[in-house]
């Protein structure tokens, strides 16, 4: 006989892994991979030392599982936005800057920007760890982007002859700008400025790839 499976065991795990994960990323945010302590974050996961140790192993694989499971996270709020250009209606200029104001949200959004700052202040002692987000976030990002406008290319919406180039300029439109807004992320930006820049961003973009 098979051995019987504890759904209320199986749920327990997984949120503690939830709360370790979190927990992992504030500390390692505030205080640094160096002087992060596995008994903080364990304390504020509010779970016991040897549970974070159980799940993770280590410090070093904590810090990975962490910026991995972020780095999921997302692409999938980009992916979701991204995805609405696949039913573009008959205002393409609408879609595209509510399409932007959502990336732009997903660019501007508190973890986003903690996450990038962990990033380069680890980048010396984990140089592979920006591969995890150009491999899992931008770059799967900037693929499904490009997909989308190269069907609008050949449904005659666009005229984007390199389908990628146009959605790294798109990207860039709405980032760039958005960087200094924030001062990389370290000021809030009134919605109503990330909507002017959205749409002056979406103006730019089919001033060159209009039909």
């Amino acid at each position: 006989m098979g051995t019987a499976v504890d759904p209320a065991g199986s749920r327990g795990r997984i949120d503690k892994r939830r709360a370790i994960l979190d927990a992992a990323f504030a500390v390692f945010a505030r205080e640094g991979y160096t002087q992060a302590g596995v008994d903080v974050i364990a304390a504020e996961a509010g779970v016991a030392k040897a549970t974070v140790y159980n799940h993770f192993g280590d410090k070093e694989t904590l810090l990975r599982r962490t910026i991995a499971d972020l780095a999921e996270q997302a692409l999938e709020q980009n992916l979701a936005a991204i995805e609405r250009l696949g039913t573009p209606g008959d205002d393409l200029r609408a879609l595209l800057e509510d399409v932007g104001l959502s990336l732009a949200h997903c660019y501007c959004d508190d973890r986003s920007w903690t996450l990038r700052r962990l990033l380069i202040a680890e980048f010396a002692q984990f140089p592979d760890l920006l591969d995890v987000i150009w491999g899992r976030v931008n770059d799967r990002a900037l693929d499904a982007l490009a997909d989308r406008l190269a069907r609008l290319t050949l449904a005659g919406r666009l005229r984007a002859n390199d389908p990628v180039a146009a959605a790294e300029q798109f990207s860039a439109l709405l980032s760039a700008p958005l960087d200094k807004r924030t001062r990389l992320g370290t000021r809030d930006v009134p919605e109503d400025e990330v909507r002017a820049v959205v749409t002056a961003a979406v103006a730019t973009f089919l001033a060159a790839f209009a039909p």
